[in-house]
């Protein structure tokens, strides 16, 4: 690969001689072969350049000026981009050339280059074997799932033929499917109804029980107070016959006597 570089030997632009003159200096300095080309006493060479140089690139005037600069056929840019890569340590690949080992731009390549894709070990991206193996793995594991799922399958509609059998014929002439074990809807809803008739049962019986044992803790309590009161009735009956038994004549006499002899003394009192 040979660099052209197209200059214009006789042109009275200070500007652009010093911009020619930079370029060739640096490219010396790194020791990339390169050939100048004059525009100025070949027509060829300036009809070239003026031809292969992109639109984009052209200036308003759609005349390019000089150095402009090639890697073969391919344009690699004018001075101001040669002078942008001069600055980011990219003339090589400015130019489409590879960096010498060692070289500064080799080195930021180099990194640039593990950041992207990981260290090298034998020749061999690391980031690459491990996203191989991933990939294996990842073939592997979804075979094995692929595998495990039809097997749950396989399983699945094993027990449920398992779990049926086949009647030939009732007596209605209609075939019917019963499962081993298993109830059909009417059953179940009779045994359901079964179970809630003997719980109701059950509970009536102990509110019942429950009803006679609180009447017999009544009674028992009210039969004591029953006997106080008919005691006091007894008691009350005798205190009336007492007070309604006949007064003697002896005792009315007694009586007369002690209500005479109070009387003085109650006089002697009120005096």
């Amino acid at each position: 690969m040979v660099i052209k570089v197209f200059l214009a030997s006789s042109s009275g632009s200070t500007a652009i001689k010093k911009k020619q003159q930079d370029v060739l200096g640096f490219l010396e300095a790194l020791k990339v072969d390169y050939a100048p080309l004059d525009i100025a006493c070949n027509e060829d060479n300036r009809m070239w350049m003026r031809e292969n140089v992109p639109v984009e690139k052209k200036p308003t005037n759609g005349i390019p000026l000089p150095p402009q600069i090639f890697n073969e056929e391919s344009y690699c840019g004018d001075y101001e981009t040669f002078f942008d890569a001069k600055e980011d340590n990219a003339v090589y690949a400015f130019l489409g050339l590879p960096p010498p080992p060692g070289s500064k731009e080799a080195k930021e390549a180099e990194k640039a280059f593990i950041l992207e894709n990981g260290p090298v070990k034998n020749g061999t991206v690391e980031n690459e074997t491990v996203e191989s193996e991933t990939v294996e793995n990842g073939t592997d594991d979804a075979e094995d799932e692929e595998n495990l799922e039809a097997e749950e399958v396989e399983e699945e509609n094993l027990d449920d033929d398992s779990l049926k059998r086949e009647v030939p014929m009732d007596f209605n002439g209609d075939e019917h499917t019963h499962e081993v074990g298993g109830e059909t809807g009417e059953e179940a809803a009779e045994e359901a109804a079964e179970e809630d008739a003997a719980t109701e049962e059950k509970v009536a019986k102990e509110e019942e029980e429950a009803v006679k044992d609180t009447e017999e803790a009544a009674e028992d309590t009210k039969a004591p107070v029953k006997q106080e009161e008919a005691q006091e009735e007894v008691e009350d009956d005798e205190a009336k016959g007492e007070d309604d038994q006949p007064v003697s004549e002896e005792e009315e006499e007694l009586r007369q006597l002690e209500e005479e002899e109070e009387a003085p003394e109650q006089e002697e009192e009120d005096e």
